[in-house]
């Protein structure tokens, strides 16, 4: 049921950082092209670049509100991404 609803609002533009960071864990999903990929309880997947991790740990499952910074980022892509295609 929240991955049907993170998909709704990814379609009709909205994305409530609130709503995937409050009390909510981010799962490792895989590594690739110098990115850690990781991914929301409700589905949304984002990248962490291995140049901004500096000597941080980051483990298979943590706490979603550490890696607001990555999620705002990767939605602020999207965002500018979809503004780019309509325009």
């Amino acid at each position: 049921m929240q991955y049907l609803t993170m998909f709704i609002h990814l379609r009709e533009g909205k994305m409530n950082i609130k709503e995937m960071i409050t009390n909510k864990k981010v799962f490792f999903v895989k590594y690739q092209q110098k990115e850690l990929i990781y991914k929301t309880e409700c589905g949304f997947e984002f990248p962490i670049p291995l140049s901004d991790t500096g000597d941080a740990a980051f483990l298979s499952e943590d706490k979603a509100i550490f890696f607001m910074r990555w999620i705002r980022l990767h939605i602020n892509t999207i965002e500018q991404a979809r503004i780019a295609q309509n325009a």
